[in-house]
């Protein structure tokens, strides 16, 4: 299935079939179902939508699909051209705009592109209002404007500066603290819209800039999920030039990882710990993450003197319960940092500033850093199954199982153990449940998987 249609937007693989693919028309529909929804919201408004898209190859065209759409159902469209995630959540407010459409696939492979769709914070869509597009779209009950009614197209590619600026202006970063360290660091921006913000916000901070696949052309030059299996290139330059860190993101520049100086991985789950305990010496607090990222975070937290609490999996639930627990900072172990301080979403451009503020202040090299903190292995399995198998039924008798273990129930089911974890949750996708597990040590991790993988398939039926 290419064509993947969820309550956090559509995205789907270019060509082919209508309703297999995202097709030009799958792209108009959904545009389409998304003003419908606006319009229900406020019948009587004039209505405003930012765009803004990475730097896919079929990103101009899905681009003039959607705003032309828009157009089309009276609204008015401001367009970011070449733009970030995070940009486009800080443009919907400051533009007083009534939501914004992403066109990004995050980090899919080039021949995919997505819809993802915002609030007027600049905010995900909750399941419900996600759950309502998708209903409108499979109806195709759309109303579109008379000739005098038409929305105005009006072009801004300003917001990459005003990013910048934004995360400047932030009280924790000190663009003087930052220069003064004379860092050198190398920036894969996977010949994505990374490739353009990131070296020109390191470079505003007195950063000594390498680029390495920086040029906004779509051609992704390696697999563009941050992970060490597709870093080799930029470990290798960083050892090279002697650079004090290596940076990568994804192709809408929402995930962070950092590489040390060695030309190790930092670890993606440890970008989100790292920014945490710079803020959370500065302003103490609470924090947030997802139920499958690192526990070293709740134990930076506590050293703080902090609450941390667990999330179900997906931003959106992520920031809902970061603004109950009043969290300062928080995010997923996918490298994605949260900070309320500049916007509710994931932003590998404060992730950045506030991880070269830690390294400034505490004179450390980035290897040195990581040691510093708790050392936890993960290990990421899945447990095929037929699609007749009740996987709720499942959770349920491994729940009792464990039930004198610490238990979360928000998202699948997680033990948490003395010195280790597993969470086992659903795919909404597929006949799968998901088994990731965190442990002192990446046999003891994989350990843990094998033997819960084993008690799932020896549960009495």
């Amino acid at each position: 299935m290419t064509l993947i249609k969820s309550i956090s937007g559509i995205r789907g693989t270019i060509g082919g079939q209508t309703g297999d693919n995202l097709t030009p028309l799958d792209a108009v529909k959904f545009a389409a179902a998304y003003g419908a929804f606006l319009i229900q919201q406020q019948p009587d408004k004039k209505l405003k939508v930012v765009i803004g898209r990475d730097a896919r190859i079929s990103g101009e065209m899905i681009q003039h699909l959607v705003a032309s759409t828009l157009v089309g159902m009276g609204i008015d469209v401001v367009d970011l051209g070449l733009s970030t995630t995070p940009t486009v959540e800080i443009a919907v407010p400051l533009e007083k705009a009534d939501g914004g459409i992403i066109l990004t696939a995050s980090h899919n492979p080039k021949q995919w592109n997505a819809l993802k769709l915002l609030n007027a914070r600049g905010e995900f869509l909750n399941a419900a209002e996600g759950e309502t597009i998708l209903a409108l779209a499979e109806k195709e009950d759309f109303t579109f404007a008379p000739v005098d009614e038409l929305g105005q197209l009006t072009v801004n590619d300003s917001y990459f500066d005003i990013h910048i600026d934004e995360v400047l202006d932030l009280a924790l970063v000190d663009r003087d603290a930052i220069a003064k360290a004379k860092f050198k660091v190398v920036v894969d921006g996977v010949n994505s819209t990374g490739g353009i913000i990131m070296p020109k916000l390191l470079k505003e901070l007195g950063v000594e800039v390498i680029e390495l696949y920086c040029e906004p052309n779509g051609h992704f030059p390696h697999n563009p999920e941050p992970l060490k299996e597709h870093l080799k290139d930029i470990c290798d330059l960083v050892i090279r030039e002697k650079a004090d860190l290596g940076i990568v993101v994804d192709p809408d520049v929402d995930r962070l990882a950092f590489i040390a100086e060695d030309g190790e991985m930092f670890g993606e789950e440890y970008t989100l710990v790292a920014c945490a305990d710079y803020v959370l010496g500065k302003t103490p607090g609470n924090t947030v993450s997802n139920l499958s990222s690192t526990r070293a975070l709740r134990d930076v937290t506590g050293k703080h003197g902090g609450t941390y609490t667990a999330a179900a999996v997906g931003e959106v639930n992520v920031v809902a319960q970061m603004k109950e627990s009043n969290a300062i900072i928080g995010g997923e172990g996918n490298g994605g940092i949260i900070y309320p301080e500049s916007h509710y979403g994931r932003d590998a451009l404060v992730g950045t500033a506030l991880f070269l503020m830690l390294l400034a202040e505490r004179k450390m090299k980035v290897s040195e850093v990581r040691r510093s903190y708790p050392s936890y292995f993960m290990s990421k399995k899945k447990i095929e199954l037929t699609p007749d198998i009740d996987v709720d039924a499942i959770l349920k008798k491994m729940e009792d199982k464990y039930r004198k273990e610490e238990i979360n129930t928000i998202d699948g089911l997680k033990v948490d153990f003395k010195n280790s974890w597993v969470h086992m949750r659903k795919s909404n996708t597929e006949p799968i449940i998901r088994v990731y597990t965190e442990a002192p040590s990446q046999d003891e991790a994989d350990a843990l998987a094998g033997r819960i993988i084993e008690e799932i398939r020896n549960l009495p039926e």
